[in-house]
């Protein structure tokens, strides 16, 4: 897809996901242009790819993480100041995309799989202000979005979820009507905020763990992670943890097979490739 146009690009990825997907793992992993979505998939700093948004699909991702800024008016997509492009729009590398690609596939992102994509947008300009202006772009996208309606959720095709600036919240909480849902701490677990308003709790992986795999997981951090992973569930939460290890190679396999047997439900990468093969590896 490297010299379609954007529009030719939804087309495109829009028929290969209409696409039954293939019997057996090896089958799948073999013909990534027809990929089978997989659960467990974040693309961190999904926009830094060749093609935001659309790599990530063909590989059978359900999660991409755009970083954001306020900047008159618009909401610019990317990871530094220096490098923001006012072509670059929440809207025109993810929500008119989506848009089309859900149309085309009757509703769903990956055609015959009713699986949401969520969408975590970290804010990285003040972050009241920023959802303020997040929330009014979000609304003409809203019969594509997961919502809560005065504590009531619906599941939508795509699940927005906030991140970055922590001022977002207080706005947040504010609203008896969201199309968007907040992105949480280890401290949330157990709380007054549920997954009707956390869904998902997020920690950097070293902030709590000093083992990086390399020699034996310590019992106890292992011990520690499968607590977090059983505290999430218990609260209906999905936790992630960035700031793992992503350079491929054995450290970051043993880790990545630790936290499957924990049943992390996320694995946090920059390595779209590297990742889908791992989790089709193992059955997924």
């Amino acid at each position: 897809m490297a010299h379609l146009t954007r529009r030719s690009a939804v087309a495109t990825l829009a028929a290969a996901v209409a696409v039954p997907a293939l019997a057996g793992t090896a089958r799948a992993a073999a013909h990534p242009s027809r990929p089978r979505p997989l659960r467990r998939t974040h693309a961190h700093n999904d926009y830094e790819h060749i093609h935001p948004l659309f790599d990530a699909l063909a590989h059978g991702f359900t999660s991409v993480e755009a970083d954001i800024f306020l900047v008159d008016g618009r909401l610019l997509v990317g990871h530094d100041p220096a490098e923001l492009d006012p072509s670059r729009t929440l809207e025109s590398l993810y929500l008119d995309p989506l848009r089309k690609l859900i149309r085309a596939n009757h509703g769903s992102v990956y055609r015959g799989y009713h699986h949401p994509l969520q969408l975590l947008i970290d804010i990285k300009t003040e972050g009241a202000a920023t959802y303020l202006e997040l929330d009014r772009h979000l609304v003409p996208y809203r019969h594509l979005l997961s919502s809560c309606a005065h504590g009531r959720v619906r599941t939508g095709a795509v699940t927005a979820v906030i991140s970055g600036d922590r001022g977002a919240r207080t706005p947040m909480e504010a609203q008896r009507v969201r199309y968007a849902f907040y992105d949480g701490r280890l401290d949330d677990l157990g709380t007054a905020a549920t997954a009707s308003f956390i869904p998902l709790i997020s920690e950097a992986w070293t902030d709590h763990f000093t083992w990086t795999g390399t020699g034996p997981f310590p019992a106890a951090e292992r011990a520690e992670l499968r607590d977090l992973v059983a505290r999430s569930h218990a609260g209906r939460q999905r936790l992630r943890f960035w700031a793992t290890p992503d350079s491929a190679g054995p450290e970051r396999d043993v880790l990545w097979r630790e936290l499957y047997a924990a049943g992390i439900d996320w694995f946090n990468t920059d390595d779209l490739a590297g990742l889908e093969t791992f989790l089709r590896a193992h059955g997924e």
